[in-house]
């Protein structure tokens, strides 16, 4: 087996498992899931629909870049929702199986270990036979760091703290880890923090790229998941600085979120032709294309923005609520985007995260995910502990009975003392 497994952590999931192995949860309470980002909306009827009346074609095989009509449909769909000038259907845009797996394959199409590699304008050359790095923010998405472990790169962790509002301070990263660095993930809207990239944010880390020559990824799963502006993308930001090649400039966006269509495995990765035309070929020799009734349904998905408003609306309507409900007894910060509270633990349980998800699995049978699980430890902190995420997915009706439970578990323990 590949040595590099055995440097993987468990997934949160996994680690959350252990936690609760020898908890029961209270028998009085149907359970609740808080813990994991699976939308639990309706999705559109008609994607469905498209999806059904074309499971015939379920007989052809798909190609691995998709059918013109699906990139040209997303291509529109960037270009109207990001206000770029043009995007090249046939060379800028590419369908994936949702973007969990393509940014796992990224990862490993485009770390290179060779040895006449050098970031542009290094002149450290003492580092070249040192394992390159991916730098990524802290708390993260696990995909980043397990795709650049198995791609014999090393990791270098962004801490997220609101002494930088959660986004991450990449002006404290040493020169030495730019000049080993390949590739550079962005979370924006983040998962968990909820935080987004500003123009000035996305400038500054473009002049990185331009100086030290790695690439720039940017996973914006959740761009469509605000609630009054839409958040600025890469691609976005790149057109504003005229920079309409999207040089080195990648980004992943998927309908998981957007349509409330995780099982759908449907997303697509755009940006510098030169990277999509590698990438391509090493997908084509992964064997990974999207069936066709999929691409189908895709196209009506992408094509509709109605859908997308309600799901908005309906998130809106549950963080106001929160906010409202539980704002006095808990440190609630609205996200700038996205669906996830990054919670502070309450005084009650004195910042210990884990006691607090033990609590609210096993008094109130609602399941929320320990920030330290999705963090990793800097310099003798873990920025995720203390915090806790918790996903405001379930109906809004079952958002108010979890608000009833905290709320009970909070002042019922405050009184106990």
């Amino acid at each position: 087996m590949n040595h590099n497994l055995q440097a993987l952590h468990p997934y949160p999931f996994a680690k959350m498992s252990d936690l609760l192995a020898n908890s029961k949860p209270n028998p009085s309470y149907s359970e609740i899931k808080l813990g994991i980002g699976e939308p639990k909306h309706e999705p559109p009827a008609f994607v469905l629909d498209v999806l059904q009346q074309n499971l015939d074609s379920l007989s052809r095989y798909p190609t691995t870049n998709g059918t013109f009509e699906l990139r040209q449909t997303i291509a529109h769909w960037l270009e109207k929702r990001f206000f770029l000038h043009h995007v090249d259907a046939y060379k800028q845009v590419l369908p994936v199986m949702g973007t969990r797996e393509a940014i796992f394959s990224f990862v490993q199409a485009v770390i290179d270990h060779s040895d006449n590699y050098s970031n542009n304008n290094s002149d450290n050359h003492s580092e070249e036979t040192s394992p390159p790095m991916v730098v990524m923010p802290n708390p993260f998405y696990q995909i980043y760091e397990g795709a650049a472990l198995l791609a014999e790169a090393t990791p270098y962790f962004v801490p997220c703290t609101l002494d930088n509002n959660f986004k991450g301070d990449y002006r404290s990263v040493p020169v030495e880890v730019w000049e080993r660095t390949q590739l550079l993930f962005v979370c924006s809207p983040n998962n968990p923090t909820g935080s987004v990239m500003s123009l000035d944010d996305w400038e500054f880390i473009m002049r990185l790229s331009d100086k030290y020559g790695f690439i720039i990824a940017s996973d914006e799963c959740y761009s469509e998941l605000y609630f009054d502006e839409a958040p600025i993308g890469l691609l976005q930001a790149c057109t504003a600085f005229g920079r309409d090649d999207f040089r080195r400039c990648i980004v992943f966006h998927s309908l998981s979120k957007r349509s409330n269509l995780p099982g759908l495995r449907s997303g697509f990765v755009a940006g510098d032709a030169a990277l999509l035309k590698s990438y391509l070929q090493y997908r084509t020799y992964q064997g990974c294309a999207m069936p066709i009734p999929h691409q189908l349904a895709s196209i009506a998905a992408w094509q509709d923005e109605k859908h997308v408003a309600h799901n908005r609306a309906l998130y809106k309507e549950k963080f106001a609520l929160w906010m409202a409900e539980l704002g006095d007894l808990l440190e609630l910060r609205m996200p700038d985007a996205g669906f996830y509270f990054w919670v502070k633990v309450p005084e009650l349980f004195a910042g210990d995260d884990e006691a607090f998800v033990k609590a609210l699995y096993e008094q109130a049978n609602i399941h929320a995910l320990a920030g330290r699980y999705l963090s990793r430890e800097v310099n003798g902190k873990n920025p995720g502990q203390g915090y806790v995420r918790m996903a405001l997915v379930a109906s809004v009706e079952e958002s108010r009975e979890a608000i009833e439970r905290i709320r009970q578990l909070l002042t019922g323990a405050t009184d106990s003392k």
